[in-house]
């Protein structure tokens, strides 16, 4: 008897990946079928519970979002997945052949209501940033997929990219913007970059964006949890700096070592 096909994300289409390679981002609907995004949610609310608080507080604080991070490609529930994003960031990338796509990681990533007592941070904004410069990495190219788990409106504090700000370069990391954002050090941002506003999702929409792009999201203003699945994958040529990342440890690394495929393994 034949094996069942396991459940993936489908493929991007070329107008998506045209979409990206010009701004920077792109809107992917339907991109995980339902039985899928029900598994996806199931799976967080166990480790996280249904007010996404019950999990451990993260060691990177960060007002954002309350992360919990999975069992990641070695997860045979979510092996498929990851793979399938992997294939899909491929396309996007638009490298040579030879450049695959490598995991760097994955969080079940719950944004706590703003106006109830949460236990953990993760209750305000997301104030607009690049991820680039946190990950610690000597070429861009990398990218982040973020699925909604459910219906989200804007009120949910869902994501917005500002257009072509992928072209500006390395915008300095997101904690040197003091009591401000990236506005205050770069505002032609504002005038060159238009602001997507922030999005409505279905249930098992994404959206992708560049690390470089600069991105954001408002409060939560709804009473639960704003649910999502974030998986981050880079080009499988990518190098440490020798810089300190928040994202992951790099005792035993050499400056300028690819990433060990035992924690990043090559996707797709």
């Amino acid at each position: 008897m034949t094996e069942p096909t396991p459940p993936t994300c489908r493929p991007v289409t070329q107008d998506e990946v045209d979409h990206y390679q010009e701004h920077g981002w792109a809107k992917l609907p339907g991109f995980l079928p339902p039985e899928l995004v029900a598994r996806l949610l199931a799976m967080a609310k166990a480790s996280m519970g249904a007010d996404g608080q019950c999990n451990a507080v993260s060691p990177m604080q960060q007002p954002f979002f309350n992360p919990e991070v999975t069992g990641g490609p070695a997860d045979p529930q979510l092996r498929p997945l990851i793979d399938g994003i992997g294939r899909n960031a491929r396309l996007l990338m638009q490298r040579h052949p030879g450049i695959a796509a490598r995991y760097f990681g994955d969080v079940f990533a719950a944004k706590l209501p703003a106006a109830r007592e949460t236990r953990h941070p993760g209750a305000g904004r997301t104030y607009y940033h690049q991820d680039f410069i946190n990950w610690a990495l000597d070429r861009s190219g990398g990218m982040t997929f973020w699925i909604a788990l459910a219906d989200l409106a804007p009120e949910s504090g869902t994501m917005s990219f500002l257009s072509g700000s992928h072209r500006f370069g390395a915008l300095g990391h997101y904690r040197t913007y003091g009591e401000g954002d990236i506005f205050d050090d770069f505002p032609e941002l504002r005038r060159q970059c238009p602001d997507s506003g922030p999005l409505t999702y279905v249930a098992g929409d994404a959206t992708v964006h560049s690390n470089l792009t600069v991105h954001g999201a408002g409060e939560n203003r709804t009473d639960g949890p704003r649910w999502a699945y974030i998986v981050m994958a880079n080009p499988s040529d990518v190098r440490w700096t020798g810089a300190p990342p928040e994202a992951y440890a790099t005792q035993g690394m050499a400056l300028h070592q690819k990433l060990d495929d035992d924690r990043f393994p090559v996707i797709g």
